[in-house]
C-alpha cells in the first residue's frame, strides 16, 4: 500500500464519458495500491460499483448555490481523511471543494478537466489534468502557467464478450451493421449520422445512449424513411457485446475533446470512422488507424461508410492498426502508472508501483 492519500471528487451526471472514467480510474488506482476517499454526487448505482470494488464512497448534494451543506462536509472529508492531493472533476466538484488553510492539512489540489471549460472554476487548483494535449495548449492559452498543466491520458476496458445477438435487435445476421454510442447530446452528431446513413441502402445502425436529443433523433429517423433499419438501444452496459456484433463503429462528434468512444472500439479490434473533431482527430492517422471525414458533412461520411463496407481488407487493416495504438497508449496499465508518477511528482509523496 502507497503512503500517497489522494481524495477525488466527482458530481457528475448519472452517465458520461467523463463519469465513466472517473470509475476506471478510481477502481484502478485503488487496485494499485494508491490509499483513496471519494466523494460523489447522490447515486447509487455509482456508489455500488465503488463499494463492489472495495472502496467507500460518502454521497453529497453538489447542488446549486444555495447548497451550503456539501462545502461543509467536503471540508469535514478533508480534514478526517488528511489528504496530500485532492482530485476534482471538472467544473462542479471543482468550485466546491474549499481553500486550504483555517485548519485544513496542506494539500494538493488538482482539476480535472475532459473539455474546454471556463477556467473560473479552477480558481483553488494548484495543477490540472488534462486528458489531451490539445486542452492542454488551450489552458495555457487561457492564461493558465505551462508548467502547472499537465496531460494524463484516459485507458478504456479492454476486456471483450461474445456478440450480442443481433437477433435480439432484429437485424439480420448477413447485413452490414454500423455501431454508435454517446450521449444523446446536439454535440454528438447523431443527426448527421442518420443524414448519411439515409444515403445508404442495405446497411442495419445500432445507436447505443440516451439523452435530451433521443425523440428528435427517432423523429428524424422517421422522417428520412431509415427508423425501419435503426435501433434505439437506450443506456448500455454492455458495449464490447455490441462491438462484436458490428462491422463498423461511427463517431460522428460536432464536438469531442477526446473520444472515448474510438478508444473502446480500437480496445474491441473494431475499425473506426469518425468526424474530425478535436480528440478524433488528434488520435486517428486518417487511412492508418482509422478514417476521418469533414465534421457535419453527411455526403462525405456517407461515402466514406459506403466505401469501407465494401472493402472488408480495409476494415481488418484499420481494426489492427487502431488496436495497436491502443496497446501503445491507452492500456489500464500505461495510464494508471502515469497518474501514479504525476500524483508522486505533485504532493512529493512515492507511489510504488503495483500490478493493475
Amino acid at each position: 500500500m502507497s503512503d500517497l492519500r489522494v481524495l477525488q471528487a466527482m458530481a457528475g451526471a448519472a452517465h458520461g464519458g467523463a463519469e465513466l472514467f472517473f470509475e476506471r480510474l478510481v477502481l484502478a488506482l485503488h487496485r494499485a495500491g494508491v490509499q483513496q476517499h471519494v466523494l460523489i454526487r447522490q447515486n447509487a448505482e455509482r456508489a455500488g460499483k465503488l463499494v463492489e470494488g472495495g472502496l467507500r464512497p460518502v454521497e453529497l448534494a453538489f447542488g446549486g448555490r444555495f447548497d451550503l451543506f456539501t462545502g461543509r462536509a467536503f471540508r469535514r472529508e478533508i480534514k478526517k481523511f488528511q489528504p496530500h492531493v485532492v482530485l476534482t472533476w471538472m467544473n462542479r466538484a471543482s468550485s466546491f471543494c474549499p481553500p486550504k488553510g483555517r485548519g485544513l492539512p496542506d494539500f494538493v489540489q488538482v482539476g480535472r478537466l475532459g473539455g474546454y471549460y471556463d477556467l473560473k472554476y479552477y480558481r483553488t487548483c494548484d495543477h490540472l489534468a488534462c486528458n489531451t494535449q490539445d486542452l492542454v495548449d488551450y489552458v495555457v492559452r487561457e492564461g493558465w502557467p505551462a508548467d502547472k498543466a499537465h496531460h494524463l491520458p484516459n485507458f478504456v476496458d479492454e476486456r471483450s464478450a461474445p456478440a450480442v445477438s443481433r437477433r435480439e435487435f432484429f437485424t439480420p445476421d448477413t447485413t452490414p451493421l454500423l455501431f454508435t454510442m454517446g450521449r444523446l447530446h446536439e454535440n454528438k452528431g447523431f443527426d448527421t449520422l442518420l443524414r448519411a446513413f439515409s444515403r445508404i441502402s442495405d446497411v442495419y445502425l445500432w445507436i447505443a445512449g440516451d439523452g435530451p436529443e433521443r425523440e428528435n433523433l427517432e423523429q428524424l429517423a422517421y422522417e428520412l424513411g431509415v427508423k425501419p433499419r435503426v435501433r434505439f438501444l437506450g443506456w448500455r452496459d454492455d458495449a464490447p457485446a455490441l462491438h462484436a456484433a458490428a462491422d463498423l463503429f461511427v463517431c460522428p462528434s460536432r464536438h469531442e475533446p477526446l473520444g472515448n468512444v474510438v478508444l473502446e472500439a480500437w480496445a474491441q479490434g473494431k475499425p473506426v470512422l469518425a468526424a474530425a473533431s478535436q480528440g478524433p482527430s488528434a488520435l486517428i492517422d486518417d487511412g492508418v488507424n482509422g478514417r476521418l471525414v469533414p465534421v457535419d458533412d453527411a455526403v462525405a461520411m456517407a461515402e466514406s461508410i459506403r466505401a469501407l463496407i465494401r472493402d472488408p481488407a480495409q476494415l481488418r487493416a484499420l481494426a489492427a492498426a487502431g488496436r495497436a495504438s491502443f496497446e501503445a497508449q491507452f492500456t489500464e496499465a500505461i495510464v494508471v502508472r502515469r497518474y501514479q508518477d504525476f500524483l508522486a511528482k505533485v504532493s512529493g509523496i512515492p507511489c510504488a508501483a503495483s500490478p493493475v
